[in-house]
């Protein structure tokens, strides 16, 4: 890879240079350097101070210049040797532009990662508030696209809770692999220089090695990639799900499920009665570009021999469209309005309710299961045949077709049987645990609640502990730079 600043020729791949935090990590990256070079005595004391103060002075400069800087370190050791003379070139020593990069894509992996959980974490957290407040609200649940069973929107937010909460997991389980230090490593073989990688990881933040300096450049800079996109494509398809579920119901003319009017939702040119989801189709739509991102990074990976630019890149797995999708998912929570008596007509319209006939029948009659159930189907039949819903069907009726179908009578007294093709009696009567019964839904809000503090907490122990690895970093440097007096 050729640059424009040793040469003199235009620099083809710098276009493409792009990423995250590079240009910022490298010179913390190069902080770092000079403070270990300077500890193991590979650079002189004298020579590291002045090396340091070039580091400072080439950092205030490009501040003030308010450009956009390059994270090839190639077009940066020109600019520090003009600060700080020809012997400032000796703070790559033992290093190489193959371990830098791959130190710059880490720093921007776990930066992204943490951002994302935090995010993800939010929505988590949005969702159990509003799951509180529906703990009784019975709403249609789905299958094939046709109304399945009754359930409990609480119930409902609690799954994508759960599903969610799994990506979090994912992201730190990423993030513990990703958080592992390949500085030091050189171009594969380490150096003759007794660089103390240990120290470096230490003074970047990173909690540990990758240890084997062929794998740290040319075989987990693929993998720690892979591992984070593989975790947001999930994320990005979940919440794809969301938006899906939400936009069915504005096919209905009164949806029991809806957004907030306002910026979540849009006007037609022409058609001035449409409120447009627009929120949930922009969230579907970004959610999709999302996987072909993630995507993308296996592609790049794909069919790649060790060793090549294809997966090197300083920002591998983008993290700004993720962010995104986050937010807005977060804005579609906050504006979802639920409309419960809709919701409960939806479900008492259709014949949702029949799977307890046939539970019921065998419960408390001992009525083979399958014989209840080819009841309950045949009352269906009967009931949509004849325009009514459920429980419009006379009991006599009921009666009739259940001694049709089993020649026996029909056990059920007719308050039994009204009882039991209830919504609230078939969603309130669950036994199962993760079912929606009142105490059910209790108890998975306060484990989800506790899971999503806990990941809090997690959040803020990373945070901390980068925060605490830059100010011991930032005291070493400017220790060094100012060892020896002016």
């Amino acid at each position: 890879m050729s640059s424009s600043a040793t040469t003199g020729r235009m620099d083809i791949n710098e276009a493409f240079r792009t990423g995250g935090r590079s240009v910022e990590f490298l010179d913390e990256i190069n902080k770092a350097s000079i403070v270990m070079l300077a500890e193991t005595g590979i650079v002189p004391a004298a020579l590291a101070r002045t090396i340091a103060r070039g580091i400072a002075q080439v950092m205030e400069d490009e501040r003030k210049a308010g450009r956009q800087r390059s994270a090839d370190y190639l077009d940066y050791e020109p600019r520090l040797i003009a600060a700080a003379g020809a012997d400032a070139s000796r703070l790559h020593s033992g290093r190489s532009r193959q371990d830098i990069a791959s130190a710059i894509a880490r720093m921007n992996l776990r930066d992204g990662l943490l951002k994302e959980c935090g995010a993800i974490t939010s929505g988590r957290q949005q969702l159990l508030q509003l799951a509180a407040q529906h703990k009784e609200t019975i709403i249609p649940a789905y299958t094939h696209g046709v109304q399945a069973q009754p359930t409990t929107f609480a119930h409902y937010l609690l799954a994508f809770v759960s599903a969610l909460a799994r990506q979090t997991e994912r992201m730190q389980q990423a993030y513990r692999r990703v958080n592992r230090n390949p500085l030091g490593a050189a171009a594969l073989a380490t150096s003759s220089f007794p660089i103390d990688r240990e120290r470096l990881a230490g003074l970047l933040g990173f909690q540990g090695l990758i240890q084997n300096a062929y794998d740290a450049n040319h075989l987990a800079p693929v993998d720690s990639s892979l591992d984070v996109a593989s975790a947001l494509s999930i994320a990005a398809i979940q919440l794809g799900q969301f938006a899906q579920d939400l936009h069915a119901q504005y096919a209905e003319p009164v949806p029991w499920l809806m957004l907030r009017s306002g910026e979540l939702t849009g006007v037609s040119s022409i058609m001035p009665q449409k409120r447009n989801p627009a929120a949930l189709e922009q969230l579907r739509a970004q959610a999709s570009i999302m996987v072909g991102e993630m995507h993308t990074v296996f592609l790049l990976a794909h069919n790649a021999r060790t060793g090549m630019f294809d997966y090197r890149m300083y920002d591998p797995v983008p993290s700004a469209r993720p962010l995104q999708v986050f937010k807005l998912f977060q804005q579609i929570v906050a504006g979802i309005v639920v409309n419960k008596g809709r919701a409960l007509a939806e479900v008492n319209a259709d014949y949702s309710t029949t799977t307890e006939i046939a539970d019921a029948l065998l419960q408390r009659s001992d009525v083979p299961f399958r014989a209840g159930h080819h009841f309950a189907s045949a009352l269906t039949d009967y009931g949509r045949s004849n325009g009514l819903k459920l429980a419009d069907i006379p009991y006599l009726q009921a009666a009739r077709i259940y001694e049709s179908s089993t020649k026996q009578t029909f056990p059920l007294s007719e308050v039994d049987f009204k009882e039991v093709i209830s919504a609230e009696y078939m969603v309130f009567g669950r036994k199962g645990i993760g079912g929606p019964q009142i105490s059910e839904v209790n108890r998975m809000l306060a484990d989800e609640s506790a899971r999503a503090d806990a990941d809090r907490a997690w959040h803020k122990q990373a945070s901390d502990h980068l925060a605490h690895a830059q100010a011991a970093r930032d005291q070493s440097f400017a220790t060094l730079a100012r060892s020896g007096g002016e």
